[in-house]
């Protein structure tokens, strides 16, 4: 839901303590670093969705803990990032959708290794609503495939009164927002739907780029859905959130598989992540989400090879992340923008997982 500035300021606050929390915890695990040796350049290139926060740490870290390091990362979508790192034209990759096995075998042929991926943060995808009279506004999945597929047409519309019996809602045309680029958020909101409706997994499925409904308009990165939601009557988009916070726009709460309708805090975010089954290869979906879970929530992901990497590049690599993991700040840093950390024990994991980075050299 939207947020006045000083329940945003609460809820921040209380969002830092939660993280703080959780990094103290996991301190054990933070490895051992000459501050001030390293040197070079990173590129990076992929995800909308985690851009905000990556500026931010790629800031932090460069200004104040290797200030002889320079790191470029590009938003230029989930897609483009996974195009970007299987044609070895970026030092890493980000999605919002891990690597699958054809995506693998390529970056095999590529590099003449295997490709390392592994998440660095969760984060929801919310409903961005034009007018504020609507902030809170019920969806379930069923409204939400008939609005993308306008088969829903008005706010006022019986199946959308019937889950806001409470609220007054407008006779106004609903215009759906989607991504026009390749974007794992939206192949999270489309899994969602998928998952969720029948008649979406049989017209439309899931992935990065969706052939949808001739009469919804499209918007480059989130930053373009933001734009469009904000400068259109009855627009409606869905958009990582914290591009929703920094805009201060009005959000809708989402029934998730208990059938509650669930408002996209961070501590919805983290209850969802918690419900998640993470195995060794860290290919996962974040589905079912029940309980005090928001159901439509993502992971990011990060892309890297075990080989071909000077030593310089390698050390780079592997510390930045790292210290995104490990570090206080960085933490702090998510919170504030509205993503969930990750626990202790897969924190550990994921170290584990970043230490292949070039281990075949």
């Amino acid at each position: 839901m939207r947020r006045r500035p000083f329940a945003r300021a609460v809820a921040l606050t209380a969002a830092a303590a939660l993280v703080l929390a959780g990094c103290v915890a996991g301190g054990d695990d933070r490895p051992t670093v000459t501050r001030g040796s390293l040197t070079g350049e990173l590129t990076g290139a992929g995800a909308t969705f985690p851009d905000p926060l990556f500026q931010e740490w790629i800031a932090s870290y460069t200004d104040g803990v290797e200030t002889g390091v320079d790191i470029d990362y590009q938003a230029v979508g989930s897609g483009g990032g996974i195009e970007q790192f299987l044609a070895d034209a970026v030092d890493f990759g980000s999605s919002e959708r891990y690597l699958q096995q054809g995506e693998l075998s390529v970056a095999r042929e590529v590099r003449g290794c295997e490709a390392v991926q592994f998440p660095v943060l969760f984060g929801a995808v919310v409903l961005a609503l034009h007018d504020d009279a609507l902030d809170g506004l019920v969806l379930d999945p069923d409204v939400l495939a008939g609005i993308y597929d306008r088969r829903i047409t008005r706010y006022d519309d019986p199946a959308i009164a019937a889950l806001n019996p409470d609220m007054e809602l407008p006779d106004t045309e609903i215009l759906p927002v989607h991504r026009s680029d390749g974007s794992g958020t939206t192949y999270v909101f489309t899994r969602f739907l998928t998952t969720e409706v029948p008649f979406w997994a049989q017209g439309y499925a899931e992935g990065t780029d969706i052939d949808w409904h001739d009469d919804t308009l499209g918007g480059e990165g989130n930053e373009g859905v933001t734009r469009a939601v904000q400068e259109n009557a009855g627009g409606i988009g869905y958009v990582n959130q914290s591009y929703a916070l920094a805009n201060d726009l009005a959000t809708a709460r989402v029934v998730n598989e208990d059938g509650t309708p669930v408002e996209p805090t961070l501590e919805a975010t983290t209850a969802a992540s918690e419900e998640a089954t993470i195995p060794d290869d860290f290919q996962f979906n974040i589905d079912d989400i029940g309980g005090e879970g928001y159901p439509i929530t993502g992971a990011n992901w990060i892309f890297a090879y075990e080989c071909g990497y000077d030593d310089e590049t390698a050390a780079l690599v592997r510390d930045f992340w790292t210290w995104a993991l490990t570090d206080v700040e960085a933490d702090r840093l998510a919170a504030e923008l509205g993503y969930a950390p990750m626990g202790r024990e897969l924190k550990r994991r994921v170290i584990e997982e970043i230490g292949r980075i070039n281990s075949r050299g």
